[in-house]
């Protein structure tokens, strides 16, 4: 029972980082970019959770859904400000300005919360479910079962959609998707604004 219960554990947290690796993933295939950045979004989409859940009082649809609209504003202004003037350099351009872009994000972010342990604190989701004798806590499931349904819905998006369509067109080749009328640095600003804001739901 035991080792059932370790496996169970495995898949909901693999589910988390499976997100986590869309979005890098997406942002390669789209840009040829390489984000090292990615875990400081992570940090701010959690940390986003605990304000709103601490100075709104808000459930964990409404921190979940705030988070998210926060990064994806914010992925969408480093595009337009970071992201789109060095992705065309070369590759250590990329390294420096993305290194760079999470030491900055870190140690705001130290400044501001301090680098104390902090966490949630109880909300609806606290609790454990004992599913046949295999104790899942609460929070672990739905953040597994909304990790596993955000990326369906990805790939839903990204095959069956019109927009997926010319993310797709943009990653395949840039140059062939502006004949076709496309907008490249728009498609890019999309898939970088939905990268960031996927991740919120490891704060549950």
């Amino acid at each position: 029972m035991i080792f059932i219960q370790v496996i169970a554990g495995g898949l909901l947290l693999g589910a988390i980082y499976a997100l986590f690796s869309s979005g890098l993933t997406l942002i390669w295939g789209m840009m040829n970019f390489i984000n090292f950045a990615h875990g400081e979004f992570v940090m701010l989409g959690m940390y986003a959770a605990l304000l709103v859940v601490t100075w709104l009082t808000g459930s964990p649809i409404v921190f979940g859904t705030a988070a998210a609209l926060t990064l994806f504003v914010l992925g969408v202004a480093i595009y337009f400000v970071l992201i789109r003037h060095v992705m065309r350099g070369p590759m250590l351009s990329q390294i420096l300005s993305t290194f760079g872009l999470a030491l900055l994000l870190r140690y705001t972010a130290f400044y501001v919360f301090s680098a104390n342990f902090v966490s949630l604190p109880q909300t609806s989701l606290t609790g454990t479910l004992n599913l046949t004798g295999i104790y899942l806590p609460v929070a672990q499931l739905v953040a597994g079962a909304v990790a596993i349904t955000l990326t369906i819905g990805l790939h839903l998006l990204l095959t069956r959609t019109t927009v997926g369509s010319k993310l797709l067109a943009v990653a395949e080749d840039r140059s062939a998707a502006m004949l076709m009328g496309i907008r490249p640095d728009r498609m890019q600003a999309l898939a970088g604004g939905c990268r960031p804001a996927r991740p919120v739901w490891r704060a549950l």
